[in-house]
């Protein structure tokens, strides 16, 4: 049966074009903006075109929400009636306990929340790649009552697009956990590309920057409707990631001010070390 994509920005065609390398077909998407879904079909990410998300969902076996977060709840709506019985639905938003609500809200079941945790800077249909999920973990946060088999299916398109699904039952543990480890990494880019270009030396700093500045501040270049939707929906988490940081960052400062600061370095690197090591051998 045909996978229906809604949105076809860097997750959704990247999924399109993902999916179609590994033989699942046929793929139908809609997008907002029709110059999108003609360059997504151009660019063989789907093989259907649909005007509507109401058009695009007739028939699908699959129905993956790939649109911005605050425009879930009035999607989720408008394609309810439209969905065959059984039919199953997920999302790939980087917050997950306002999209369960919204979906137990909006949707029959089943629901599986999904969140793909890849990306980069650049967004829309032109940055999408098949690559993009290769070896990145796939979070799958299935709705209270969904059958198992709905959950394998999703467990399954993980995989046949390269990455390593992780089954996550609560969305508040989800949202805590994320906001630490992709939340409050996005904040600190945009803080540090701010402090920077606020400071009355910016014309100064800009010649003078490079690979470190250009590294740390990357995450900062990407799209900021995103970055809103993200914040506001997980505002909670957050706030509790930033407020561990200022602890942090209070605590280098008095070593900083006390010379004291060489093992804090060190304990900073061997932390990465490790993990770099656990998670890409």
């Amino acid at each position: 049966m045909t996978t229906a994509i809604i949105g076809l920005g860097l997750i959704g065609g990247s999924l399109g074009l993902a999916l179609k390398r590994a033989g699942e077909g046929p793929i139908a998407g809609c997008a907002l903006h029709p110059r999108t879904l003609a360059l997504a079909q151009e660019r063989g990410a789907i093989d259907l075109a649909r005007e509507s998300p109401e058009a695009v969902v007739e028939g699908a076996g699959l129905v993956i929400l790939a649109a911005p977060i605050r425009a879930l709840p009035r999607l989720m709506a408008r394609i309810a009636p439209h969905l065959l019985p059984g039919v199953v639905v997920t999302d790939t938003a980087s917050t997950k306990a306002r999209v369960m609500a919204w979906a137990s809200a909006h949707l029959p079941r089943p629901f599986v929340g999904g969140h793909p945790m890849a990306g980069k800077e650049a967004w829309g249909i032109e940055a999408a790649s098949a690559d993009l999920f290769q070896g990145a973990p796939y979070i799958l946060v299935p709705a209270k009552g969904t059958p198992e088999g709905a959950l394998e299916r999703l467990v399954a398109l993980a995989q046949s697009v390269g990455a390593r699904p992780l089954v996550m039952e609560d969305p508040e543990e989800h949202d805590r956990l994320v906001g630490g480890i992709s939340h409050l990494p996005l904040f600190l880019s945009i803080a540090l590309s701010l402090t920077a270009s606020r400071h009355p030396d910016w014309p100064r700093l800009a010649r003078l920057a490079s690979g470190g500045f250009r590294d740390a501040t990357r995450l900062a270049s990407g799209n900021p409707e995103m970055g809103w939707d993200i914040f506001t929906t997980n505002k909670r988490w957050a706030l509790y990631w930033l407020d561990r940081f200022l602890e942090q960052i209070e605590e280098l400062r008095v070593h900083l001010e006390q010379d004291s600061l060489e093992e804090a370095l060190a304990q900073a690197r061997e932390a990465r070390e490790r993990w770099l090591r656990e998670r890409y051998g």
